[in-house]
């Protein structure tokens, strides 16, 4: 068979070009990337996707502006790959933006790129990742780029609850360019080489005259610990992905799926523990991920917004290899109340839970919420009514453990039979009451404690009379509110006894366009 040189000269021309291609903005600028401690576009994505399963879709798409002498800076791709792969054989969507092409800049056609991925990505029902490295939106192109953002925007909004669509801040993310990630299930952030913000320091001192670095402004550790905008904050490039590869492994590829479910490992830590883990006093102070660890299956939890809102834990675990949502009061910070921030935190977990089929598995141990002017003035009606209203909504299989304590409107706020559990059971001294001993004696015994000749051991007396009466959670399991009251160290089995008989669970709701949480 003769040779077609010609077409082999085209291969070869080919072959030059996607290699030139993968250059981005120049060796220079990938070097410059690298001394940051960065990977580059290209080595995230070899490193985010299994060996050779990544296919780049739309690589030679380029801007087609001439404003302000951009028809000089011409780089196929424009700034951005997009395209797909298999992360431990899940088959995922990508757009990774490339901050040595004009620093990543958002104009009309790497927006039309991202938005046409993320179409694929709804219309195959399968994860969405976005990589951001972007110096925000390309001036030169105006309104182009403010376009480019609001096709993302609405795309985002159109997959929310349909597919899992995760955020990793990679670089600069500013301005327009972080409601993307904010309209997102999940936002990874890296140590010292992310921020996300609205307005930059310089806007801000210009303004307000208000001195602020871009790290104090809008880094990592800001929005893991005061704003909650980040779910997880890697140490570089490689652990944030490598977090992002385990996350999607507790998740279905969609809404219509269940997550896959794997092989059962027995708790490595003794469960027969539990008996006597939390200590009886209600008032003392306990890690709840110690009693979580004895519960799901070993090594399998996996916390989320570990250092926000720490008076309550979210994440994701496995029981008998199955897939759960866990929300659990942490005694150890502020005694578990919940506020504001617990409240939010809480109730979007849920909400992802539920749009994903995780079951649900609430532990509760809550003296109620936090008092104060200031979480009054912060809106603690609105933002405990989402918690609410997020368990409500919930039609995935709700499993709750009363262990000590559940008082007032935190003990409904916590999954309770009142919001539709499947399940309720509480441990042997667990308390359910409206509030606890002392505010309950000191309002309904007000009078016999004034008239009494030692106040003080009268009052002692009647708050005791009030524990025993109400430190029994018979009394609620005598009206069916608690479905039976159990050794802590059968606490493992029962939860999985029931999750496996509610996994077939179909609940129909009454018609509607969508409800109005109180947001």
């Amino acid at each position: 068979m003769s040779v077609d040189t010609v077409n082999l000269e085209r291969i070869g021309k080919l072959r030059e070009t996607k290699a030139s291609m993968r250059l981005g903005g120049g060796e220079k600028r990938l070097d410059s990337q690298r001394k940051k401690g960065k990977l580059t576009v290209w080595e995230r994505i070899e490193y985010f996707f299994d060996a050779g399963t990544f296919e780049e879709v739309g690589g030679f798409i380029d801007h087609r502006s001439t404003n302000f002498g951009l028809e000089k800076s011409r780089v196929a791709g424009d700034g951005v790959v997009t395209g797909f792969g298999r992360v431990n054989g899940m088959l995922v969507y990508i757009a990774a933006q490339d901050f040595t092409v004009m620093g990543g800049s958002l104009g009309e056609m790497h927006g039309r790129k991202i938005a046409n991925i993320m179409d694929v990505a709804i219309a195959n029902g399968a994860p969405m990742v976005m990589l951001n490295d972007s110096g925000g939106a390309r001036i030169q192109e105006g309104i182009g780029a403010l376009c480019g953002y609001g096709e993302i925007f609405f795309r985002n909004t159109k997959a929310s609850g349909v597919i899992p669509q995760i955020s990793v801040i990679m670089g600069p993310c500013a301005g327009g360019a972080v409601y993307s990630p904010g309209i997102t299930d999940f936002v990874a952030m890296v140590q010292d080489s992310s921020y996300m913000f609205i307005t930059g320091p310089e806007v801000i001192k210009t303004v307000t005259g208000e001195n602020v670095t871009k790290d104090t402004l809008g880094g990592g550790d800001i929005h893991m610990e005061k704003s909650g905008v980040a779910t997880y904050v890697g140490e570089d490039d490689e652990t944030t992905l490598d977090w992002v590869k385990v996350l999607l492994s507790y998740l279905p590829a969609n809404n219509d799926n269940a997550p896959a479910r794997v092989p059962s490992k027995v708790p490595q830590l003794d469960v027969a523990e539990l008996d006597s883990f939390v200590p009886s006093n209600p008032n003392k102070g306990y890690d709840i991920g110690g009693v979580i660890d004895r519960l799901v299956d070993s090594g399998s939890f996996f916390e989320l917004q570990e250092n926000f809102a720490k008076n309550i834990s979210i994440g994701f675990a496995r029981m008998d290899g199955i897939s759960v949502g866990v929300v659990a009061n942490n005694p150890k910070n502020l005694a578990g109340c919940l506020d504001v921030d617990a409240s939010d935190k809480a109730a979007r977990f849920v909400r992802f839970c539920d749009a994903f089929n995780i079951p649900l598995l609430t532990l509760v141990d809550v003296p109620g919420f936090l008092p104060g002017t200031d979480q009054e003035y912060s809106g603690i009606i609105r933002h405990g009514a989402k918690l609410l209203y997020a368990y409500s909504e919930a039609t995935v299989p709700k499993l709750t453990v009363i262990m000590r304590k559940s008082y007032g409107g935190a003990y409904i706020c916590m999954c309770s039979k009142h919001l539709g559990a499947d399940m309720v059971v509480a441990w042997p001294g667990s308390e359910i009451a409206v509030m606890g001993p002392k505010g309950a004696v000191n309002i309904i015994f007000r009078k016999d404690i004034m008239e009494a000749e030692d106040q003080a051991e009268r009052a002692k007396e009647l708050e005791s009379e009030y524990t025993d009466k109400f430190a029994n959670p018979q009394l609620a399991a005598s009206m069916g509110y608690v479905d039976n009251v159990i050794e802590p160290n059968q606490t493992r089995s029962t939860v999985i006894n029931y999750l496996k008989s509610n996994l077939g669970k179909r609940q129909i709701t009454p018609r509607r366009k969508h409800g109005n949480i109180p947001l």
